[in-house]
């Protein structure tokens, strides 16, 4: 929508004849809903964030194995520790609301596909793959040339 200069519209208005407290209303109206659309455009900053890779490892076994996880970010001054503990509070608020205690979700791989951004936000906690992605294991080394 175009902005208009209020002193347009006030000319305009007095033009048309108006009567003078009519104008001073109808220009004190404007200020008031312009004062409220400011305050509805204002937003906080964005939370900056880290990545975490959460590993599905039932055995506790790293090495030699085939495994599966997720990709999620949390807010960059966090632990990554915390990050579990926040996937499960997300998946007891999903299972206590209408649509969960009609499909309750019950392990994490369920959670990070199921629930949605909407409740996870609220945790503190963003799923970047909504399935697992395999996990690729490094030495940190190139090889000479």
């Amino acid at each position: 929508m175009p902005k208009v200069d209020l002193e347009l519209v006030k000319l305009v208005l007095q033009r048309n004849e108006l009567d003078v407290r009519q104008v001073s209303q109808i220009v004190e109206d404007i200020n008031v809903e312009m004062a409220a659309m400011v305050d509805d455009q204002e937003k906080p900053p964005p939370v900056k964030k880290q990545f975490v890779m959460m590993v599905s490892d039932p055995e506790g076994k790293l090495a030699g194995l085939n495994m599966v996880g997720w990709v999620l970010q949390i807010p960059e001054e966090d632990s990554p520790h915390v990050a579990n503990e926040r996937l499960i509070k997300s998946a007891y608020a999903y299972n206590a609301s209408p649509k969960g205690r009609r499909i309750p979700v019950q392990s994490i791989g369920e959670t990070c596909e199921v629930v949605t951004g909407k409740v996870t936000k609220e945790n503190n906690v963003w799923i970047k793959t909504k399935e697992p992605i395999l996990l690729v294991t490094t030495d940190n080394k190139l090889p000479a040339v």
